[in-house]
Formats: C-alpha cells, structure tokens, sequence
C-alpha cells in the first residue's frame, strides 16, 4: 500500500494497487501547479484511494482539453496531491513527489507524455515514452 500527502502531514492518503500509467504532462495548468516545467503524474484507479486524514481544498477549472479537473490540495500549505476529472474517470491522478516513497519519482518512468508539442525546448523526450498530442 502507498502512502502519501502534503508538505506539512496535515492531510494523508493511501492507495491500493497499482498505479494504471505513469505520465509526464507539459500543459500549462501542470507547469502552473508544480512551478516548473511539466507534472509527474502516477495514475491510480480511484477504489483503491482514501484520505486518511485531513480535508483538502479544490479548485476545478476548464483544462486545455475542454474538460473540467479538479485539483486536491492542502488548505495549509498549499501542495497540490491529486487531480480528477471526467478526462480520467474512475482514475486519480496522483502527483507522485506527494507519495511517501522517496523511490517513487525514480521507480515512475513515464510510459507517456502528455500535451508533448507544449514540452519546453531544453527538456528532451522520454525515451520510450508515447507522445501524445493532448490528453489522449
């Protein structure tokens, strides 16, 4: 089971299984949320995903594929642990540097990057990694 959450610990998760991909996204939400050049994203199938403790804040907003996402983060300070939306349904997509794990971004080889042809200039492709156009 995977364990996770925000900066401070006031609010935690747990996961069961597997995650279903793992991803890069270059879109600008991502690179607005983490501060930096693209997300890395584990995507987990939502039955096996509870808070244990704390409540989050949200803010949903239209993403660049048309579609609404919501983003779970700590009212207190401020990490964004996972998003949601009907691009994803059933999924959580979980911001891996909030899991527990400190082998959990090494173990995260993306088998996809997404919003590709937005990917900065100095960063190179994943080797491996399906480029995909959008979200899909």
């Amino acid at each position: 089971m995977a364990q996770g959450g925000c900066m401070c610990g006031n609010v935690r998760y747990t996961i069961e299984g597997d995650p279903v991909m793992q991803a890069l996204c270059h879109c600008v939400d991502c690179r607005k949320i983490t501060g930096s050049t693209y997300s890395t994203n584990s995507i987990y199938p939502e039955s096996g995903f509870k808070v244990t403790q704390g409540t989050t804040k949200t803010h949903s907003k239209t993403a660049d594929g048309g579609n609404t996402i919501t983003s779970h983060f700590c009212p207190d300070c401020g990490s964004t642990m996972w998003r949601e939306g009907p691009s994803f349904p059933g999924l959580k997509i979980v911001k891996t540097g909030t899991l527990d794990d400190v082998n959990a971004l090494a173990n995260a080889k993306p088998g996809a990057e997404l919003y590709a042809p937005t990917r900065v200039s100095w960063v190179a492709a994943v080797e491996g990694a399906e480029q995909k156009q959008g979200m899909s």
